[in-house]
């Protein structure tokens, strides 16, 4: 399968300030903050839902396609994800913005002062996903991501014209969107995925019921956290995975987009969707062990002895041909 994953991409400036936010503030000052941080440390990380998913991807053997609008400072970023399987073919760089980045400082009681720059990120709504099935020989599924809003309608809609299957995935840009707008993300989706509370949230939004929705897509794929991950499908029983066991829980960010990941290379895959739940829940337990969403390294050997721990001799079987 030629899967393209479209979604912000972005990197994060982490702070830590060694004080408590709380001590510098003046409470009958507050109309007129004007207040800097001296930090003890930085830390750049490669973030953005859509290179989330395509290094899970890669990790696992797969040749994901990024789209997305990254700027002229994506340089390094692109060597390391093009080193990690990603075909980055079809990023749009901006010729005047840089790549959107997260800039967050934490004080010593984990309180979070944060911005978030969109930069090139604004210029996804100008990609056209024909350009990129025409230089990959066409795409069996796309899955939209978390990006610029307009860009998410308009590749939706492109998708629907062309005929091309996708799966709707909007998590953070829920809160911003409105019930009209949810509605034309996820009619006609393949897969829907969220977490718990965004299945909460769509409904209320949409006002449609679970099963008004689950009767709009092909698949509802629900992210159940410690409790790994139900998929529903009109007529069938549900299907729930567990997690596998993790060896420590050290960093929950992006552990959403791993799972997304090892699912859609499981069904790539042709495993069928139980056991692509499977892939993606191992790999979600990677990432947690780690610090950083693209931190982490795939070895094929202790993967599969933990998979097969987690879900058995059969499942690993079906699996291991793939990670060989």
């Amino acid at each position: 399968m030629r899967i393209a994953v479209t979604g912000s991409i972005a990197t994060d400036h982490l702070m830590t300030f060694p004080g408590r936010f709380a001590d510098q503030l003046v409470a009958d000052q507050l109309h007129t903050v004007s207040l800097s941080f001296l930090v003890d440390n930085l830390d750049v990380r490669r973030g953005g839902v859509g290179p989330n998913i395509c290094f899970g991807m890669g990790q696992l053997g797969g040749t994901p396609i990024l789209v997305g609008a990254a700027g002229y400072d994506f340089d390094e970023y692109r060597g390391w994800l093009d080193r990690h399987g990603v075909d980055t073919g079809s990023v749009r760089i901006s010729e005047v913005l840089h790549t959107a980045r997260f800039v967050c400082t934490t004080d010593k009681d984990h309180n979070q002062i944060g911005s978030f720059y969109t930069g090139a990120m604004s210029e996804a709504r100008l990609i056209e996903l024909k350009a990129v099935a025409d230089r990959v020989g066409g795409l069996d599924l796309v899955l939209i991501g978390a990006d610029d809003p307009e860009a998410m309608l308009r590749h939706t809609e492109e998708c629907r014209t062309r005929g091309i299957p996708f799966a709707a995935d909007f998590s953070q840009q829920i809160a911003r969107m409105d019930g009209d707008e949810i509605r034309t993300l996820l009619d006609g989706a393949t897969y829907l995925f969220s977490n718990e509370y965004e299945k909460g949230l769509i409904e209320s939004k949409t006002g449609w019921t679970d099963a008004e929705i689950l009767a709009r897509v092909g698949h509802r794929v629900t992210t159940l956290g410690s409790r790994g991950v139900r998929i529903e499908r009109v007529g069938d029983t549900p299907i729930e995975v567990g997690c596998a066991e993790e060896t420590a829980k050290v960093d929950p960010t992006g552990v959403g987009d791993a799972f997304r990941a090892g699912f859609l290379t499981g069904l790539s895959w042709g495993v069928g969707l139980e056991r692509a739940a499977q892939v993606g829940c191992m790999l979600a337990t990677l990432v947690i062990e780690t610090l950083g969403t693209q931190e982490y390294t795939l070895r094929r050997a202790n993967f599969m002895e933990r998979f097969t721990k987690a879900y058995g001799d059969e499942a690993a079987s079906e699996v291991q041909s793939y990670l060989s």
